[in-house]
């Protein structure tokens, strides 16, 4: 799986659920909110195109920040 790295404007613990949703909605997606510093970063199979869609359906201001390298 690739990891990708994702800007998401949350402002709230409600923002960081809605992610979550769209997120378990897609299927077999392992993630993680780092709502601080508005990121997600998502282990996927999907493409990035994929996976920005299913952010923005949350209604936020999302983008992608690129790929996070496995450490």
């Amino acid at each position: 799986f690739q990891k990708h790295e994702f800007f998401v404007d949350m402002t709230c613990e409600g923002c960081s659920n809605a992610v979550s949703r769209v997120l378990h909605r897609l299927g077999g997606e392992s993630f993680d909110i780092d709502l601080p510093n508005k990121k997600v970063c998502i282990d996927s199979e999907h493409n990035i195109d994929t996976l920005l869609e299913t952010l923005k359906k949350t209604g936020k201001n999302a983008s992608y920040l690129g790929e996070k390298s496995a450490q």
